[in-house]
């Protein structure tokens, strides 16, 4: 049996390089907002736009590049399932998918395009380890791809949040296309469907009865055929009754 003993509360646990290098790739709220961050313009726009052209699911990251009027001119999204959160790797899939979708500005003297993040989770839309991850990982991908860093949105099965500004609104909705359609009742359509099989099955096996010769020449447009009295067959008939 091993006993051991808790230290302190003033003694601090030793950390490792590692785990202090992978804390230093994250950015705190109050770090973010210090950042000159550029406000969007219409965030619900930006986000219904990009949840309607991605539809992400739980750990989906959309980065999108908006022109000067915060239109959207390309976007990715990916899925990025971390361990433990590292805003060096989080830097290195947005700056992937950034080069696939729309070329570098590094050679303009100031960048003209902002890149934004909408990353899609579960829980509360308070901030997290991991979004400080995802805040590093995006400032330091639009330097390397000579874009301005834009906001950095949550989007959680209840609502969407922009970090550092305080703004939000619900969650967007599937379009109605989108949702399951029910089925039809089969009670009464089974039966139906099964009547009209069999009416045409009886239709197509009934052969048509054969036309007399005063019936075919109606239908051909043919004079009728006379007798000996020099009157019509039909005009016979007729006679007759």
């Amino acid at each position: 049996m091993t006993f051991g003993f808790a230290p302190p509360p003033h003694v601090s646990l030793p950390v490792s390089a590692e785990s202090a290098a992978r804390l230093g790739r994250m950015l705190v709220p109050a770090e973010w907002a210090s950042a000159g961050i550029p406000l969007l313009r219409n965030p619900r726009e930006v986000v219904a736009e990009l949840h309607e052209r991605h539809r992400p699911g739980s750990s989906t990251a959309i980065v999108a590049v908006l022109d000067a009027q915060d239109r959207v001119t390309a976007s990715a999204s990916f899925t990025e399932l971390a361990a433990v959160p590292d805003g060096w790797e989080f830097r290195n899939a947005l700056l992937a998918h950034l080069r696939r979708v729309i070329p570098h500005d590094l050679r303009l003297r100031a960048p003209v395009r902002t890149a934004v993040l909408l990353y899609c989770r579960e829980g509360e839309p308070r901030w997290t380890e991991t979004d400080g991850a995802w805040m590093w990982g995006l400032r330091d991908a639009c330097t390397l791809h000579g874009l301005r860093c834009g906001a950095y949105i949550t989007l959680t099965p209840e609502r969407w949040q922009v970090l550092g500004e305080g703004r939000g609104g619900r969650r967007p909705r599937a379009p109605a296309a989108d949702l399951p359609v029910p089925e039809p009742r089969r009670a009464d359509t089974g039966r139906t469907d099964t009547v009209r099989t069999e009416a045409r099955r009886m239709t197509a096996a009934r052969p048509e009865a054969p036309l007399s010769g005063a019936n075919a020449a109606v239908l051909q447009n043919r004079p009728l055929p006379r007798r000996a009295g020099g009157a019509p067959e039909a005009h016979r008939h007729t006679a007759a009754r």
